[in-house]
């Protein structure tokens, strides 16, 4: 079972405009539904009208009607070339589409016997489609134009000549024509109406998920505005405290004492250690401006980031380079900090040993965290990334993966889980080379 989290790079602003222009593509998709179904009505009129005047004998103004399909296709070729110019179509865009449609039926109807012809019915293949496609205003005002066109068909029209064959059982005639008309609605609705209601609820999933990745991004500011205030609080008493421990340290009297000076050191080690996670939650948040980036390189970067971790922490861990060629990059904070993050989550679960692989995919690093601990709950895969999943029960928990999926997100690259099948689970870390690439650096006005 695999979970994965791959969001945009977009802040949250930037979210919720790409989902509007969500709604947009959806209208595109429609329109194009759309040219689809005026494509198979110039041929079926076509079919029709071949049938009908050649093999039952019914004479039809033939050059008018032939004027009419030559219009549809001119309609379909101009909204090709619109589709081709425009990323995005509107819904009053679609509204005029569906306009021109019910004027060429009308048209075709009215040279064909008006409201008598039984393919009268295609007038509710409209009104479903813009029901659906089109908005309330817009909707209403079709069901107005084609009740008007009926109308207009009941009382205008060019009656149909049959021949004496066919002139004996009119009735019967339209019987037919109404069940050949009944199967040809019912057949484009399921045809089309499903395909551009898939397209509606793409376009509403994909709206609602931009909506809850910009509330996760908006809980991840509230925190990151938490540790920065946190960190300048620290900042002053740590700093006091490096000052008086080193007086301590020269003070003879203390000095003297080797099992006081051996504490007196590894506690200024750990102030030391303090100050520089406290830097490092400033560096994230942008407010470290004054130090210049670290240069560093794949290799470089990853054997620093394994020698920290194992100097802070007792679980063994295998660490495989498997990157290949070294290509250089700037070292990232919030990176290192959220490659720990995982490291750790997997040392609570597997005490007696993890590992980690670095590995080149394609333009990417991959980065794989393994452990040998119970794996994840079902639960926890399919909500990867959201905040408080979590079996640790206590408070804050779960948002360390929530974390890591976020500034992931932010630096343009996935995370991914899974469980393995001989046991323990594996966490996958999947970042773009250019995020940290050299060329990607630009410097400060």
């Amino acid at each position: 079972m695999t979970a994965e989290a791959t969001p945009p790079r977009e802040p949250t602003r930037l979210a919720l405009v790409a989902a509007l222009l969500s709604a947009d593509a959806a209208g595109r998709k429609n329109m194009v539904l759309l040219v689809q179904l005026r494509w198979l009505a110039v041929a079926g009129q076509l079919a029709t009208i071949l049938a009908v005047q050649f093999g039952m004998g019914v004479v039809l103004p033939l050059r008018a009607m032939a004027l009419v399909l030559a219009a549809l296709v001119l309609v379909n070729l101009a909204s090709l070339s619109l589709l081709h110019q425009r990323r995005t179509i509107t819904t009053s865009e679609l509204f005029v589409a569906l306009l021109l449609d019910v004027a060429a039926l009308t048209t075709q109807l009215y040279l064909s016997g008006g409201a008598t012809n039984p393919f009268v019915s295609l007038f509710l293949l409209q009104v479903v489609l813009g029901a659906i496609l089109l908005g309330r205003w817009s909707s209403w005002a079709l069901v107005v134009v084609t009740c008007g066109a009926f109308a207009v068909l009941m009382r205008h029209f060019r009656p149909l000549d049959l021949p004496i064959s066919l002139a004996s059982d009119p009735f019967g005639l339209h019987i037919v024509g109404s069940l050949a008309c009944f199967a040809l609605v019912a057949v484009l609705l399921v045809l089309f109406v499903t395909r551009i209601s898939g397209n509606l609820r793409a376009r509403d999933a994909y709206v609602a998920d931009m909506r809850q990745r910009a509330a996760d991004q908006d809980h991840i500011l509230q925190i990151g505005l938490l540790a920065s205030g946190a960190a300048h609080e620290l900042g002053t008493p740590l700093a006091s405290l490096a000052v008086i421990l080193g007086d301590w340290r020269r003070m003879p009297r203390l000095a003297a004492d080797p099992e006081l000076a051996r504490d007196m050191a590894e506690m200024q080690a750990e102030v030391e250690r303090c100050k520089a996670i406290v830097t490092g939650i400033l560096m994230s948040a942008g407010e470290a401006r004054g130090e210049a980036p670290e240069i560093t390189s794949v290799h470089g970067f990853f054997a620093d980031l394994v020698d920290y971790w194992r100097a802070r922490g007792t679980t063994p861990l295998a660490y495989d380079d498997a990157f290949g060629a070294d290509v250089p990059i700037v070292s990232d904070t919030a990176l290192k900090q959220v490659i720990c993050n995982v490291l750790d989550n997997a040392a609570e679960v597997s005490p007696h040993g993890i590992g980690l692989v670095v590995e080149r995919d394609g333009d990417a690093i991959r980065l794989s965290v393994r452990d040998s601990g119970p794996g994840f709950a079902p639960d926890m895969l399919a909500n990867l990334g959201k905040p408080y999943q979590s079996t640790k029960q206590r408070p804050g928990g779960g948002l360390g993966l929530f974390l890591v999926v976020n500034v992931m997100r932010k630096l343009g690259g996935s995370v991914a889980a899974r469980n393995l099948d001989d046991g323990g689970a594996e966490v996958t870390l999947r970042l773009p080379l250019a995020s940290l690439a050299l060329e990607a650096e630009t410097p400060d006005a």
